[in-house]
């Protein structure tokens, strides 16, 4: 018989003692996902995407590889186990992420024509699916601290 101040020894579960490390990966993927955006953000301001560095779209592809590979991190951890708490809070996220396709309509209309569009669509758009469809993982790990 376990007392109650026990963990679970299951490193899968979220009530284990692994909680530090996932709270870790939970960070990391934020910060990376912040890393990341500057890249088409850049290129989609820069005037001559020829301009920037040469290592510049090899970090950008390599980034990117690491936070699609965190995001499947993030996915397998939580599988079926994610909170009503993080459903609370990714409903509360998606709700408040929907203004951002407003915003960028503004922005559109109002400085489109000094944005590149086709050096940065694609990559907001692959990170928006990527962000929305890992929040729920993500603020799972997050509140398991």
């Amino acid at each position: 018989m376990r007392a109650g101040n026990e963990r679970s020894e299951d490193p899968m579960s979220m009530n284990s003692g692994h909680n530090g490390w996932r709270y870790g990966i939970a960070l990391g993927s934020a910060a990376l996902f912040f890393v990341s955006a500057l890249f088409p953000t850049a290129a989609g301001l820069t005037g001559d995407p020829g301009s920037l560095p040469r290592w510049w779209g090899t970090a950008d592809v390599a980034l990117a590889f690491v936070l699609g590979l965190l995001a499947f991190v993030l996915a397998l951890i939580t599988q079926n186990r994610i909170s009503e708490s993080a459903r609370q809070s990714t409903y509360r996220t998606y709700r408040a992420l929907t203004h951002g396709i407003l915003v960028l309509l503004i922005v559109f209309f109002l400085a489109g024509s000094r944005i590149h569009w086709t050096q940065c669509a694609t990559g907001f758009a692959w990170r928006t699916w990527l962000l929305l469809y890992s929040l729920p993982a993500w603020f799972t790990l997050l509140k398991s601290r």
